[in-house]
């Protein structure tokens, strides 16, 4: 415990270094962050876990610092998303992390606002997000490795969405009204996302767009050096609109793996919300394996991916342009249930 607390108080004192004016130091956020939240002191971060709870009070407290108003439960930045055991698929029970006796029956997520300042635009908000869980403890090591850190699958994405934190407290107040939330129990189901919806910080009619940031710790090689993409593109204007603002950002080569149904997003969408996953996966073999390591990550790609999505989403906050669902884009609410495999895509191994 004394090691996690200095972990946290160092990525810590970087915030609160820089919470007081624009980030000259952003790479410098980028390593804190990661460091704490892919460390071996947080066993992975399992879902309904003491590590999960720490990764969203390390993000609370990161909100906290930027001076971002609470969103969570009774004034604090956490939510807190009872989860019923009971109701659980087996392959989601496969899953539980082995560091605590037994699973937790709660998953929390960390939520903060950043007030809009236009008389007419503050009411309506952006959301920005990702989840901040992956799947703990082997039971089994792998080459004397229990640990699956997570470091792509979801620290990167989590790390985005605190340092998108960071440059947009640090600047000019928005005209809108940004959210960011990082959700629990995303790889057990997606309960937080689930949670967060049960119980929204603001209207739910109110969110004029949802970016979900999903494994942006590695370049995809098949999209241009230095570019991001997006989950369901071809959905809404969304994706084109942030490219002509400064997004490196385009369509999600990977069309088959159905990427758009398979984030936190797709609950939010399924709502009406325009809501798409920003990534740059490019099907790495170490999704979901316990090689998702710090030092798998190329920290110089993913500080430049952060940075590149600045403009755009400064723009989105203070711009009136409100997206659109394309012909045929927006999902069923009520799907029916899959008569097929889900798409292939690298699995964990069989003793997780």
């Amino acid at each position: 415990m004394r090691r996690i607390l200095s972990l946290a108080a160092a990525a810590l004192l970087v915030t609160s270094l820089h919470a007081q004016k624009p980030d000259p130091a952003l790479a410098a956020h980028v390593r804190a962050d990661m460091d704490f939240l892919a460390s071996d002191e947080l066993h992975g971060r399992g879902s309904l876990t003491r590590d999960e709870h720490l990764a969203a009070q390390y993000c609370a407290t990161v909100f906290e610092g930027l001076g971002l108003k609470p969103a969570g439960d009774n004034g604090t930045y956490l939510q807190k998303i009872p989860v019923d055991l009971s109701n659980m698929g087996p392959r989601s029970k496969q899953r539980l992390a082995v560091y605590e006796d037994a699973p937790r029956t709660e998953t929390w997520n960390a939520i903060a606002i950043l007030p809009g300042t236009d008389p007419k635009l503050k009411d309506e908000v952006i959301l920005l997000t990702a989840h901040l869980d992956h799947l703990g403890v082997l039971k089994t090591p792998v080459n004397g490795d229990a640990v699956n850190n997570g470091a792509d699958d979801d620290a990167s994405g989590t790390t985005a969405v605190l340092n998108l934190a960071r440059e947009l407290a640090a600047g000019k107040a928005p005209k809108r009204t940004v959210v960011f939330a990082l959700f629990g129990s995303e790889e057990m189901g997606g309960y937080g996302a689930r949670g967060f919806l049960a119980k929204p910080p603001v209207p739910l009619t109110s969110l004029v767009a949802n970016l979900e940031f999903e494994m942006i710790g590695r370049p995809d090689p098949l999209v241009p050096n230095g570019t991001l993409w997006l989950t369901g593109y071809e959905r809404s204007n969304l994706g084109p609109e942030l490219a002509k603002h400064g997004a490196k950002i385009v369509a999600d080569p990977h069309p088959k793996e159905n990427f758009f149904m398979r984030s936190d997003n797709i609950a939010l969408a399924r709502k009406g919300i325009i809501a798409q996953t920003v990534s740059s996966f490019g099907l790495h073999t170490d999704y979901h394996h316990v090689t998702d390591e710090l030092k798998t990550i190329d920290f110089p790609y993913m500080t430049s991916a952060i940075a590149g999505m600045e403009s755009s989403i400064h723009w989105l906050t203070d711009t009136n342009w409100k997206p659109d669902w394309l012909p045929n884009g927006k999902p069923d609410p009520n799907p029916p249930a899959p008569t097929t495999p889900r798409p292939a895509a690298p699995v964990p191994a069989a003793n997780q």
